[in-house]
């Protein structure tokens, strides 16, 4: 006996949305279905391409159908909703009862996990959805940048975090180098956000909150984007991801002077920045771009860190690998204090490879100790208090 696709469709009326726990025939996700000698073709219709969920949805397909007798074979192929089919899903949600949040997100519609970055349009804006970080916002964005990569910027990064958080703060990362992520592996990070009331709850660890976009690829996919994909995919990171109420947002800035920083003015109109260098001449004048860059765009320099600005070896001496003066001449140069001076420490890039940070592994160590007075230098230097409505480039 020929198999149906009235049968089919029955047997994936069972299988539920993993977050709206929804059947996703009555969600509208099911766009087709074709058989032939017992090999069957499934096409899934998911909200947005970079669904954090889309093994799971295609895990639960294939098995509702092997389960049908006469089934060889499954084909699931993902594809994306179009703008009608999403507010039918908002109506149809709606209508079952779901959370109010639903009723809220407007045309956005879909199902929870779909709101990783990557789909048609950014999610939030275009319907009204508050920027959480915006100028009447309690969240102090710090963003951490540099000329160049290879000076440590990620690291400062995670281990200024986790210094911020022992101090008592509430504290979150969001990882905006795209092409380059490394805050989810440095914090040890390996578990995916949750979706919670159409929000992604962003993963936690030695008590900061992060989000990158390495929990929505795989680990060796580059990631090939132009502009306004970036520009887009940082936008839900902070429209679509529930932050709570952050004492302090760090953004992990890409190396140079793209996309991320035309962002930032735009979307974190209060954000101030620190620049991260090394001590060596080269790095220094690398570095003066980054500055030269945020005056532009109105976004206030609030100091300069220097890593790896010596080794200190077993008689207490110290080694200046990288020569002297860099970090101190870039400060005195944009007209901003030098906050912090962090040592080249084996242990502090090992604790970066293994996902355990050096300033809540080893707190007592020397470069913890300049982390934990980097936190304090920020906390005292209190908010930048600027806001811009618009972006403005002289």
């Amino acid at each position: 006996m020929a198999l149906s696709e009235q049968q089919l469709l029955d047997a994936l009326r069972p299988v539920t949305d993993p977050e709206i726990q929804m059947s996703i025939v009555d969600l509208g996700m099911v766009r087709g279905l074709r058989v032939k000698r017992g090999r069957v073709a499934a096409t899934i219709a998911l909200t947005v391409a970079g669904c954090p969920m889309r093994e799971e949805v295609t895990r639960r397909v294939r098995t509702a159908l092997m389960a049908v007798a006469g089934v060889k074979e499954v084909d699931v192929e993902l594809t994306v909703m179009t703008p009608d089919e999403l507010e039918a899903v908002r109506r149809r949600v709606a209508g079952a009862g779901a959370p109010a949040a639903w009723g809220q997100a407007g045309a956005d519609g879909g199902h929870g996990h779909t709101h990783g970055p990557g789909g048609h349009q950014p999610l939030g804006h275009e319907q009204g959805r508050a920027n959480p970080f915006g100028p009447r916002s309690r969240t102090r964005v710090i963003g951490v940048g540099s000329g160049k990569g290879g000076v440590g910027k990620s690291s400062v990064t995670v281990n200024l975090a986790v210094s911020l958080a022992r101090a008592g703060h509430d504290v979150g990362i969001l990882d905006a180098d795209v092409y380059g992520f490394s805050i989810p592996g440095m914090l040890g990070v390996d578990e995916p956000p949750t979706v919670q009331d159409l929000k992604m709850v962003p993963p936690e660890a030695y008590g900061v909150r992060c989000i990158s976009m390495g929990f929505f690829i795989e680990e060796q996919q580059p990631v090939i984007w132009r502009g306004p994909m970036l520009h887009k995919a940082l936008e839900q990171f902070m429209v679509d991801v529930d932050w709570g109420d952050p004492e302090f947002l760090l953004v992990d800035m890409p190396p140079g002077t793209g996309d991320v920083a035309l962002s930032m003015a735009q979307y974190l109109p209060t954000s101030e920045l620190y620049v991260v260098t090394t001590p060596q001449p080269a790095a220094k004048r690398v570095a003066q771009r980054t500055a030269y860059m945020a005056k532009k765009l109105n976004l206030p320099i609030r100091g300069v860190i220097e890593n790896m600005s010596w080794m200190s070896g077993p008689d207490g001496g110290r080694q200046y690998l990288f020569g002297e003066g860099g970090g101190a001449h870039l400060a005195g140069e944009i007209g901003v204090p030098l906050l912090a001076q962090i040592p080249l420490d084996v242990d502090l890039r090992v604790g970066g490879d293994v996902g355990r940070p050096i300033s809540a592994t080893n707190p007592d160590s020397e470069s913890a100790r300049a982390f934990a007075g980097l936190a304090s230098a920020i906390v005292s230097k209190g908010r930048a208090r600027v806001f811009r409505p618009e972006l403005t480039v002289r």
